[in-house]
């Protein structure tokens, strides 16, 4: 059977979910659950994404995002991936991690309170998994980003945003008092908790309108059966990674002539593709072949000496 379709388009907001292989542990300590976040934060530098909602489990993650660029495929290929191998490299281990395909439920986040409800799904994983005490606080829970939701916007990572979520709960500013009413809000949510609620969050494709399904819908059959449309993706992150050499070689008043001129190792050019690597999803072999350096593996070295000496 054909996999069915990841639905993309600029603005798109996901609960995105994946497990271990066999449900085993993604996570074995803190190190690697610190890890997992500077990956993500990674990503979202890459990829342009923002985070409304995030939660680590032992074996499997949550996150809430929303995609203004319409590209979920390929920085979800890079985090994953990217993970996979510090996860593997850390514990001396090869092969999957993660089992099978992550699911990203498509969130109407235009209409009001879909959004806010599936942010509260990721939040209250937690208490659902027992892992707080009744008497002890949903912000006791360290590794989600509730926690970052009560804190002060300058100790928030900056790919987090909690704008839209204040909002549906009724909090017009980013305040104190504004803080410690979510914080109520969400513990008064805690305690009517009901599996119910969420049905459609964890078993359903997308969770809005029935306006909104129908848009989905209609753009499944468009592309349904569209044998470029993996092509169509890739030329977009393509097109971000050739924006940023052009916008690199007008500062420095290169042309293409002169970037082929240069050697393989110019420290110019080695700047440049590692600021490719942070900035966009595109390979080494990518890189190396755009910027006249050589193979990947070639870059790769030149980028490990940098770091090296940085």
């Amino acid at each position: 059977m054909a996999r069915k379709l990841r639905i993309e388009y600029p603005g798109a907001v996901y609960h995105v979910m994946n497990r271990g292989d066999r449900r085993e542990v993604i996570f074995r300590d803190d190190t690697d659950r610190e890890a997992f976040l500077r990956t993500l934060g990674e990503a979202c530098e890459k990829t342009g994404w923002q985070v409304h909602a995030y939660c680590l489990m032992g074996n499997h993650f949550h996150l809430v995002m929303e995609t203004p660029q319409g590209n979920l495929v390929a920085g979800m290929k890079w985090l994953l991936g990217t993970y996979t191998g510090r996860f593997n490299r850390r514990h001396k281990l090869s092969g999957h991690l993660f089992g099978g395909r992550y699911r990203a439920l498509v969130v109407d986040a235009a209409s009001r309170g879909y959004l806010r409800t599936a942010c509260e799904y990721v939040h209250l994983n937690p208490v659902r998994a027992q892992l707080l005490r009744p008497e002890q606080r949903l912000r006791d829970y360290p590794w989600s980003s509730y926690p970052a939701y009560l804190d002060r916007p300058g100790r928030r990572p900056v790919w987090l945003r909690v704008d839209r979520v204040l909002g549906e709960a009724g909090i017009p500013k980013d305040s104190g008092p504004g803080r410690r009413q979510f914080e109520r809000c969400m513990e008064e949510r805690r305690r009517q908790d009901s599996p119910e609620d969420y049905r459609r969050i964890r078993r359903g494709w997308c969770w809005g309108e029935a306006a909104f399904r129908k848009e989905l819908l209609a753009q499944i059959a468009e592309r349904r059966g569209t044998s470029h449309y993996g092509e169509e993706l890739r030329e977009s992150a393509e097109q971000k990674a050739e924006r940023l050499v052009r916008e690199r070689l007008g500062e420095w008043g290169w042309t293409e002539a002169e970037l082929g001129r240069r050697r393989k190792g110019d420290p110019a050019k080695v700047r440049l593709a590692e600021d490719l690597r942070a900035k966009s999803t595109m390979t080494l072999a990518w890189i190396a072949a755009r910027l006249r350096m050589g193979s990947g593996a070639a870059l790769s070295n030149l980028l490990s000496a940098r770091r090296r000496k940085c």
